[in-house]
């Protein structure tokens, strides 16, 4: 019988076909030892299988990577199949209903064995994976991209992962399992890649397969506690996520000093915030950012310096000497060069803290 099981599961099923001579031969112990344990048990006269998982003993525990769970039900429904096939030469009219009825309970508790060694192994899995999930999240809030990284990265399959962000901001209330796994399912939904962490009161999050960060992160929010998620700038891929992180982080730390910063919030936008808070980088990005394009047009800085004095125009054309229109006209010039506008008061704030560190370094 387990011959002709496996006989039938070659004709019927292509996934078989396609397995190496040793796969196949697991098979084969599989299904001679399910159908030696029904002959064992039916003899024995058993109300129940007490030991259906031990059919699957002779099989390593690679097999259920190498087989899926609906191949495994293929598996046990074919050979099914052929011992009822086979009841008419096994018994005769008086017990042939009997023997039947066995089959089936046997069969149940069979596919009840199965599910439950493909859900050891997925719980296996999953711990596993979780542990190198937080390893990588670890390597990246560090910059570490080493080799162990490159290694676990693989593990998890994101070493294709491209256009990846970090999004940092409060971790909500409740168990961190819970919190973890919400994201990572809304994620997957919206069709990101997703490693998460809980670390305090901080929910961290590596998102991949970014093109549009406030579009497709806005419905993520509500998996964060209220306040800013800062979002680092996206990198290529996972490797380069730690230029992210730092972003991120900084931003985070700084973001109380902006009481009105937007929910999702760019880390860039957060660079007067994060350099009053000690991140040098940040600093000497925003000072490059404005003072740059100023470099040989010190009438535009002159001016800009000017209207932060005394935001007004005709104010900053009396102090300078100039026409209220021709402060107009470098203000614009200023915004076209620098992206900033000076008529706004938030930009007018991150322009006045840049002049302040610019100033400090010419000292």
């Amino acid at each position: 019988m387990a011959t002709a099981a496996i006989q039938q599961m070659e004709a019927e099923h292509s996934w078989y076909r396609e397995l190496s001579a040793e796969e196949r031969s697991w098979v084969g112990m599989v299904a001679q030892a399910g159908i030696g344990g029904f002959i064992d048990w039916y003899r024995t006269n058993g109300t129940e299988p007490s030991s259906a998982t031990d059919i699957f003993d002779p099989a390593p525990a690679e097999l259920a990577r190498t087989i899926s769970l609906s191949h495994t039900l293929d598996l046990i429904r074919t050979s099914i199949g052929v011992v009822e096939d086979r009841v008419p030469l096994l018994a005769d009219d008086a017990d042939r209903v009997e023997l039947r009825e066995a089959v089936l309970i046997y069969s149940r508790e069979i596919a009840f064995a199965a599910a439950t060694v493909y859900a050891q192994a997925a719980e296996a899995r999953g711990a596993w994976d979780a542990r190198l999930e937080a390893h990588v999240i670890d390597a990246v809030l560090r910059a570490e991209a080493d080799e162990a990284l490159r290694s676990r990265v693989a593990a998890l399959g994101w070493d294709e992962v491209h256009h990846v962000l970090v999004a940092v901001g409060r971790a909500p209330s409740g168990a961190h399992s819970a919190i973890v796994d919400g994201l990572r399912r809304d994620t997957r939904r919206a069709d990101l890649d997703s490693l998460v962490s809980v670390q305090g009161r901080t929910l961290i999050a590596i998102i991949g397969g970014v093109t549009d960060p406030l579009a497709q992160l806005q419905p993520l929010t509500e998996h964060w506690a209220p306040g800013p998620i800062v979002l680092g700038p996206t990198v290529p891929h996972v490797f380069a996520a730690g230029r992210s992180a730092r972003a991120a982080l900084s931003g985070y730390g700084a973001a109380p000093a902006w009481p009105d910063a937007p929910r999702l919030c760019p880390a860039d936008e957060l660079l007067a915030e994060r350099a009053l808070h000690g991140d040098s980088h940040a600093r000497r990005t925003l000072v490059d950012r404005v003072l740059r394009p100023l470099r040989d047009r010190d009438a535009l800085r002159e001016t800009a310096l000017g209207f932060l004095a005394q935001p007004s125009l005709e104010a900053t054309a009396r102090a300078l000497f100039v026409h209220a229109n021709t402060v107009r006209y470098r203000l614009g010039q200023f915004a076209e060069a620098t992206g900033y506008d000076l008529t706004d008061v938030r930009e007018a704030f991150v322009v006045r803290i840049a002049f302040a560190f610019a100033a400090w370094d010419e000292r």
